[in-house]
């Protein structure tokens, strides 16, 4: 099968690999229909460390099951299922709880001997607590907005939550790239009566209005925070929604979120530590992490299938698997907001 592969920064290929097969009773194989490139697929591809086995790419996909192990109970062959970004078994202490990606056996994809998504076919340990079936009939102009579940959808809907977004609530996303829009989205389905974006990337934000924004700060460092403290009369948000991962990002989410609020962190974290001096004296709470996407898939779904919500309008580009390495080149020069791969 071909699979999508990185070999250092800049050098992303795709090669014939293994068919993938069950190795566990409670294995499923699926073939993967759509899958897509994240933006923090472009962290390694931007500094990776070349190597001769490479990377295996790919954590989000929809797809149609070929195969079961004798354990899998809950999912057959021919379902088509959402296959969120990390597998879980769902049936420890922690998926019981909704936190999925601290399963016990559980992992990401792409590591551990899997291939990621970002091919033609894989395996899925513990299919019955990783995979979401789709039973209900799904028009074509959904899929884009589906296939979001496995990722940025729950992710940016896990910052709203953790950032405790309510009705009546101000709200600052941090970054305009597709987990900042969708937690836009997010922010506005739970009720926020304000929603400011920081992005200065027009065409995004654009998107993101639509999606909810009421304010768009386009400046950055300190003249992004005076302008989102002029347009709170200086008390900052209630919930701050940091969906980039720099050290930048949540300097400024520390600086703008009022005192009392939250911080709900979802960007992958390329900095060492959190100041404690602000956290401290303004009372305010920071957490997240790997979004439990699998928890919030139930939740999120009727939204997707009903139009209220249409995450899938990220996607401002589809190519096949062969040309992966043009998809991460065009999302690495912003060239595209996010890039789905079709089958």
């Amino acid at each position: 099968m071909l699979a999508t592969v990185m070999y250092g920064a800049g050098d992303v290929r795709v090669v014939n690999a293994p068919d993938p097969t069950l190795i566990h009773p409670t294995d499923a194989i699926v073939r993967v229909t759509q899958s897509c490139i994240c933006g923090s697929d472009l962290w390694p591809y931007r500094d990776m460390a070349a190597t001769d086995e490479g990377q295996s790419m790919g954590h989000e996909a929809v797809g149609v099951v070929e195969a079961v192990g004798k354990e899998v109970t809950k999912v057959r062959v021919g379902d088509t299922v959402i296959m969120p970004f990390a597998y879980s078994d769902g049936s420890c202490d922690f998926c019981a709880e909704g936190l999925h990606t601290a399963c016990m056996h559980g992992s990401f994809f792409g590591y551990g001997g899997l291939n990621g998504a970002q091919a033609e076919a894989l395996r899925i340990p513990y299919a019955d607590g990783t995979l979401f079936p789709l039973h209900a009939k799904i028009d074509k102009a959904l899929w884009p907005s589906i296939l979001s579940l496995s990722d940025v959808m729950g992710t940016g809907h896990h910052a709203a939550h953790i950032a405790r977004v309510a009705p009546g609530r101000t709200v600052a996303v941090i970054g305009d790239g597709a987990v900042g829009l969708c937690a836009v989205i997010a922010a506005k389905r739970l009720g926020a009566e304000r929603i400011i974006l920081l992005g200065r990337h027009p065409t995004r934000t654009v998107l993101g209005r639509e999606f909810g924004a009421t304010d768009i700060v386009a400046e950055r460092g300190d003249e992004a925070v005076s302008r989102l403290m002029e347009l709170t009369a200086g008390q900052g948000a209630h919930s701050v929604l940091e969906c980039v991962g720099t050290e930048d990002s949540m300097v400024s989410a520390l600086n703008i979120v009022r005192a009392g609020g939250a911080i709900g962190r979802v960007g992958v974290p390329h900095y060492q530590s959190i100041p404690a001096g602000q956290t401290f004296v303004k009372n305010v709470i920071v957490g997240g992490g790997p979004a439990p996407v699998r928890a919030y898939i139930e939740e999120l779904l009727p939204d997707v299938l009903e139009g209220r919500i249409q995450p899938g309008r990220v996607f401002d580009r589809t190519i096949s698997l062969s040309d992966a390495a043009e998809g991460y080149r065009a999302m690495d020069r912003r060239e595209a907001l996010k890039v789905l791969i079709a089958a």
